[in-house]
């Protein structure tokens, strides 16, 4: 059974949901990890008063028996301690670069009814999901990892050939979840400067997958492609507004012998994931054809900033359709810190997706013997 989720809940509502299908069974869970993970979500300079508000933990609703998975229908919650819905007032004037406008116009319905769902306060269901899904990776050696290299136009340094938990430790180090601590104190002053400004900032995350096997994803058909599902899944993201894997866009201003990476083999790095095959470059990003290469995945995306602002575009009335500035709601100045952690989230879950697709889905157990056994039938190729 191929794994799949859905999320549920307003932003003020009572609680965000998930509901995750086709989990396997015989995964040991802890809830402090998706905790911890949840409050990353909720971290990074430049977020606003709801994060004050909130202290987003996980509850497991159904799927597990003393916290192991049990291989029916998963449903995680994670509670609105802001919970005020049906006090809240409609908002007469639709906010520039929401879904307000089209929305209420689709539904004929009331823009407090679309804000409420489309808000990305929905992410935090996502980012618990992701969070359980990573736990599933890290049985078969799969690290995920999420950051800023990007901030309001400002460039971030990536540091390269360090191995990832020295990458997680540099992220645990910047307000900014950046891979360059030392260039906070320029992002929090521009951060700063914008907010007094009455403005806000967006930038570009990038997702690292590293022990990914060969073989995840296929290219037999148009819907199994692993980059299409990556690319729909972070497109899906609230504020997300482009993506590319590798070089990306890059790619199309180079010639081809810049571009495509060469392959060699190593009889003496024979290790997992790579078998002894070598590339000098990994400019596919971790994909060809739809397929993992053995490679790590690497994948970025473009948040354009915040649409709410605190000195608002102009809008119109939706009753007198006179001209006027758009209505408020309270919001963050800058949250691309928290879209990496939401950015890894999301990724965790298709990557495992494609790896219970690959290697079955019933157990644990019974993934890890088709992962070993795979591995060796592909050591002799």
């Amino acid at each position: 059974m191929p794994l799949r989720y859905w999320t549920a809940g307003e932003s003020h509502g009572k609680a965000m949901l998930a509901l995750i299908d086709g989990f396997p069974a015989g995964l040991q869970v802890d809830t402090d990890g998706i905790d911890a993970t949840l409050r990353l979500r909720q971290g990074g300079y430049g977020r606003g008063g709801r994060q004050k508000l909130e202290t987003d933990s996980v509850e497991f609703l159904s799927g597990t028996w003393q916290m192991m998975t049990i291989g029916s229908p998963i449903t995680l919650q994670v509670i609105n301690r802001d919970y005020k819905l049906e006090k809240l007032k409609e908002l007469p004037r639709p906010r520039p670069g929401h879904g307000d406008l089209s929305g209420s116009i689709k539904y004929l319905s009331s823009i407090r009814g679309i804000l409420e769902r489309a808000s990305a306060r929905e992410t935090a269901a996502r980012v618990a999901a992701g969070a359980l899904c990573q736990q599933l990776l890290d049985v078969f050696g799969i690290r995920s990892l999420g950051y800023v290299v990007q901030l309001g136009g400002v460039d971030l340094s990536v540091p390269e050939n360090l191995p990832m938990h020295e990458l997680a430790q540099l992220r645990e180090q910047s307000e900014v979840y950046s891979l360059a601590p030392a260039q906070d104190p320029q992002i929090k002053n521009l951060i700063d400067q914008t907010k007094a400004d009455g403005d806000t900032l967006g930038g570009v995350v990038e997702v690292r997958v590293e022990g990914l096997p060969f073989g995840l994803g296929s290219h037999a058909q148009w819907d199994r492609k692993l980059d299409g599902r990556l690319a729909a899944a972070a497109m899906s993201v609230q504020a997300i507004k482009g993506v590319e894997i590798g070089l990306g866009f890059r790619a199309a201003a180079l010639p081809g012998s810049q571009v495509h990476d060469p392959i060699g083999y190593d009889a003496n790095r024979q290790d997992l994931p790579n078998l002894g095959y070598t590339r000098p470059t990994n400019n596919a990003g971790g994909l060809e054809a739809g397929m993992t290469n053995g490679q790590p995945l690497i994948l970025r995306a473009a948040m354009k900033p915040i649409s709410t602002l605190q000195k608002p575009l102009e809008s119109i009335d939706m009753a007198s359709k006179e001209s006027s500035s758009a209505s408020y709601e309270r919001s963050d100045i800058c949250a691309v810190p928290a879209c990496s952690i939401i950015l890894e989230a999301v990724v965790a879950i298709e990557i495992a997706a494609a790896l219970i697709d690959k290697f079955g889905g019933d157990s644990v157990a019974e993934m890890q013997q088709r992962w070993n056994a795979f591995q060796t039938m592909a050591a002799e190729r």
